[in-house]
């Protein structure tokens, strides 16, 4: 198979996931119950952080093992990096999280539903980034990095975007509008990840030593995600121990993936 096709197959498997979660409004009647919710987004959170160490952090220190600055210092710097970006995204677009009345953001007069859209967008742009940079790193010959070590990260990023789409298209079909466009909305969301991940491979194409920093960025710009949005929101209200079993759930099945086929 050749190296363009790879590419394109995997930046469209996270895309699918995505695809896949928001047309489950047309297959499910009644809104998603809290519980399934909440484990549903603690197992997002689960597999965002397995990825983050797995495939991005532990990668970037491999990479920078023989470098004349010290191992641990791109990766730092990319995960910092990776943090401040996606605050900086957090406080200047106007959006609305999940199970919340108070947007956030610059003030604007986007609709709830907007802006609860705007809100998952936001967090699909590390999760594109992740991919783009291991397969960034593939065209680049890094032997650190597998083309299955790649493949397995867009299934993993696929498997916790299903549920995504899911809770952000079913709470907005209970809202009132229609689920064509519910669905539409979730699609919409996903779209970021493939885009995002083809400009992650442009820059890393265009300046290759920075592929640890890169890595190390993605996986800050996850955790950031993790911290502010998908662990609050799995612990808000009831059902929060079964949100803490779904993180479990997540970084297992992401951590045997990765250790299995990675």
């Amino acid at each position: 198979m050749s190296d363009t096709l790879n590419i394109v197959l995997g930046l469209l498997i996270p895309f699918a996931g995505t695809t896949l979660g928001a047309a489950m409004v047309f297959v499910l009647k009644k809104e998603m119950k809290p519980f399934l919710q909440k484990i549903l987004l603690g197992f997002a959170a689960g597999v965002m952080i397995a990825a983050s160490v797995w495939s991005l952090i532990i990668p970037a220190l491999e990479m920078s093992e023989n470098s004349t600055t010290p191992q641990w210092l791109p990766a730092a710097i990319g995960f910092l990096a990776g943090m401040g970006f996606l605050l900086l995204l957090d406080t200047v677009i106007p959006h609305m999280h999940l199970n919340s009345d108070k947007p956030e953001g610059k003030k604007s007069s986007l609709g709830k539903s907007f802006m609860l859209v705007l809100a998952v967008t936001l967090h699909n742009i590390p999760e594109g980034m992740a991919v783009g940079v291991l397969f960034a790193g593939l065209l680049a010959s890094n032997t650190t990095i597998s083309l299955a070590g790649a493949f397995t990260l867009a299934i993993g990023i696929a498997l916790q975007n299903f549920p995504e789409g899911a809770i952000i298209s079913m709470p907005l079909a209970g809202t009132g509008i229609s689920k064509t466009k519910a669905f539409s909305y979730g699609l919409i969301s996903g779209v970021v990840e493939p885009v995002s991940a083809f400009l992650t491979i442009l820059l890393t194409s265009l300046v290759t030593p920075i592929l640890p920093y890169i890595l190390a960025f993605a996986a800050g710009a996850m955790i950031y995600v993790v911290v502010e949005e998908l662990i609050p929101e799995s612990q808000s209200g009831q059902h929060s121990n079964v949100a803490t079993v779904g993180v479990a759930l997540g970084f297992v099945v992401m951590m045997i993936l990765d250790v299995a086929l990675g």
